[in-house]
């Protein structure tokens, strides 16, 4: 794992917090970091003490273009993860996630991980997707369920994103389970606009 991933997971076991992202979907989150365009723009809804901001950063690794915000409502907990050392382009948000959405813009991959933005306002945390931009959610598969409500509310979030006519969604039955989505793009090109290759 990465130096930087480490620390994180370190500083998880030594809080004694137990709701750090599996490595599996921290890794895969790496590889979605690594493929956001320039000047992209990226959202963890539920810092926790830092897991998945370490696996974001990690998969950046030297890039200085994009932007990242993470937002915790727990103080406590978020103030655990901004005591780590973190590049500058990565931007700390106290808040219920639900009450910042309209402050905080679009984005080119989103990693839903809190209650807030995807078991409620799922929708409002598909409209942050730029055309083109991809959302991931964790904690799909009954292995990683602990709460009363969480199998009814898992299900919610499948169906709304499976069925959403604006996302193109795959189910990942790996580690605590996973959907990946993509929001289509507003920009369907024209005949003219396709380039054909000299190939056939």
């Amino acid at each position: 794992m990465p130096a930087l991933v480490l620390d994180a997971y370190e500083r998880a076991e030594r809080e004694h917090f137990t709701m750090s992202c599996e490595p599996e979907v921290g890794a895969l989150l790496s590889v979605l970091a690594a493929a956001v365009p320039d000047r992209g723009r990226i959202l963890e809804i539920g810092t926790g003490v830092g897991a998945g901001t370490a696996w974001i950063v990690s998969g950046l690794t030297n890039r200085m273009d994009v932007e990242v915000v993470t937002v915790e409502m727990n103080a406590e907990t978020a103030r655990i993860a901004m005591h780590a050392s973190w590049p500058p382009y990565v931007r700390f948000v106290i808040a219920d996630i639900l009450t910042v959405f309209d402050d905080l813009g679009l984005f080119d991959l989103v990693f839903a991980d809190g209650q807030g933005g995807k078991w409620f306002g799922l929708e409002r945390t598909i409209a942050t997707l730029q055309p083109g931009g991809q959302l991931i959610v964790d904690d799909m598969e009954p292995s990683s369920w602990s709460l009363p409500d969480q199998a009814e509310k898992a299900q919610e979030v499948r169906l709304n994103l499976i069925t959403n006519n604006d996302l193109v969604s795959v189910e990942l039955h790996a580690s605590s389970g996973m959907i990946l989505a993509t929001r289509l793009r507003d920009d369907i090109p024209t005949p003219s606009d396709v380039i054909t290759s000299p190939y056939g």
